[in-house]
């Protein structure tokens, strides 16, 4: 499929999907998050891919929404499209694992579509921020939720109430991302864990995906549970058995994905 502002390419089990509207610092409109939602669909139906990697620019992963695109709206316009909301549920839904590779500025709608992906990694030039404040809106895609969940009640009303920005540092330190990395070295440590996740069984990495989400949607009673039944249930699979066996015959396993 051709894209009008994405770049989409398949190596090593990997899908890289890059956003490119270099003139708008990769922010977010609607043919964008429409392009977005088709390639990980696409990817999500490829057997050739087994991880997703979203990333941007050296300068922006993305800025924001498209603040031109959405000037002119008026309520009815936005609840009836449910402005993006369709498009983030399909990447909240992806089973394969999507990591967010961010560089640059990552605000607004591009701190929420980071969010949206199951980790982060960032070089050390990344910002994020929530500023929608500055515009006179609130966050729309999950950012008072997702934030707060990971960064804390304070951190999260702090960036949401004044805008700022939050350093690569402080990100890595309060846990927004999983690792900071020096810039230039951002895409090889990325594709390095994004080959690391494709080596696994495909079917237990959408379990661990499914296990550590449960975690931010139940108690921790429903969620030890429901844990504990997908183990019991990995035991119903040839990839458990042949984990264990490459284990115990110390050599490196050959995952089916059965």
């Amino acid at each position: 499929m051709a894209y009008e502002t994405l770049i989409v390419e398949i190596e090593d089990y990997v899908s890289l999907i890059r956003l490119n509207r270099p003139d708008a610092m990769n922010a977010l409109n609607l043919t964008l998050m429409r392009e977005l939602a088709a390639a990980v669909t696409a990817a999500e139906a490829n057997d050739r891919v087994r991880c997703i990697v979203i990333t941007g620019s050296e300068k922006a992963f993305a800025a924001g929404a498209d603040v031109k695109e959405m000037a002119g709206k008026g309520f009815i316009d936005v609840y009836f499209d449910d402005l993006f909301g369709p498009e983030a549920n399909v990447i909240t839904r992806a089973r394969k694992p999507i990591i967010a590779a961010v560089s640059g500025y990552c605000l607004g709608g591009g701190c929420e579509l980071a969010m949206l992906c199951d980790f982060i990694i960032a070089a050390d030039t990344a910002k994020f921020g929530q500023p929608e404040i500055n515009l006179g809106i609130v966050a729309g895609m999950g950012g008072t939720q997702r934030l707060t969940r990971a960064v804390g009640k304070s951190k999260s009303m702090d960036m949401h109430l004044t805008g700022r920005f939050m350093e690569a540092a402080e990100a890595e330190r309060c846990g927004l991302v999983s690792r900071m990395v020096p810039a230039a070295r951002l895409m090889e440590e990325v594709m390095k864990a994004a080959q690391k996740v494709a080596e696994k069984s495909a079917v237990t990495a959408m379990v661990v995906k499914e296990c550590v989400n449960r975690a931010q949607e139940t108690s921790l009673a429903e969620g030890l549970l429901f844990e504990r039944r997908m183990f019991h249930a990995m035991f119903a699979t040839e990839d458990q058995k042949e984990g264990m066996a490459a284990f115990l015959e110390k050599r490196q396993p050959q995952f089916r994905d059965r």
